[in-house]
């Protein structure tokens, strides 16, 4: 059993593909099987994956329903202990980066490392924090590119929900995290690059991401959002508190205690 699956989604985007496996056929650590799933590209993708075949394990391409049933495909064929969705376009930070840090991948459900974030001329290495919290998953997610998933995890949870067009991982990491308890650890290294021009980076797509998170919360954590509000609400209140002027006066005169 090869110690990771890497898994590449594509349809429709030669350039993007052809940086995401010329990184994953570089890197100097090689104890990993690499599947393409693609979507039954007409843009010449297909003959490019024919044309690397002797570097991939197995490669298909035929139509799908979308980017997350391409992932369930991968899952189905992947027969490493940890998975890696590395996509179309996205790429390893280094050619040494899985053998500076394939020691990482042991013992946890999930084991996150920082990704660097690509916008046209700018980039930027986002950190991600150590201890995992139910808040930072309500706007943020965890990066599929530089996040490696136990495959047994797919077994306990499911695999991706199909009918999302944006947030199913996200909505796999946050049902792992915070209903599974799933085990974890942050490595505090850069692992891939991602390049914000893909669905869920569409400023026109926001509020389908907003709408489809909304779904998930309400339908499996719907007793956490009330609190989570009413919570919110009382942290405005105090943060109004703490500006106020009069309440500043009370608390140097020795008649509030700072709060």
């Amino acid at each position: 059993m090869p110690k990771i699956s890497i898994i590449t989604i594509n349809y429709n985007n030669l350039e993007g593909l052809k940086r995401t496996v010329e990184s994953v056929v570089n890197q100097t650590w090689q104890e990993f099987e690499y599947i393409v799933i693609d979507g039954g590209s007409t843009d010449g993708s297909a003959e490019y994956i024919e044309s690397q075949a002797s570097n991939i394990d197995y490669w298909v391409s035929e139509p799908d329903k979308g980017i997350y049933n391409g992932m369930n495909k991968g899952i189905a064929k992947a027969t490493g202990e940890y998975l890696l969705f590395l996509n179309s376009g996205d790429h390893f930070f280094s050619d040494k980066v899985l053998e500076q840090n394939h020691k990482h991948i042991a013992n946890y459900d999930l084991i996150y490392f920082d990704l660097q974030f690509i916008e046209e001329l700018k980039s930027k290495v986002v950190c991600y924090p150590n201890k995992l919290c139910f808040s930072d998953l309500l706007l943020g997610s965890l990066p599929h590119p530089s996040t490696i998933i136990k495959a047994s995890l797919f077994s306990a949870i499911g695999l991706y929900a199909e009918q999302y067009t944006i947030v199913s991982d996200w909505k796999f990491f946050i049902l792992a995290l915070f209903k599974y308890n799933c085990t974890y650890l942050k490595v505090n290294q850069t692992l891939s690059v991602f390049y914000l021009d893909g669905i869920s980076s569409d400023s026109t797509q926001q509020e389908i991401l907003f709408n489809e998170r909304e779904e998930v919360l309400n339908s499996e954590f719907k007793n956490i959002i009330e609190d989570l509000k009413e919570l919110n609400e009382l942290r405005r209140i105090v943060i109004g508190l703490r500006k106020s002027r009069k309440i500043s006066l009370l608390v140097r005169l020795g008649l509030l205690n700072k709060f």
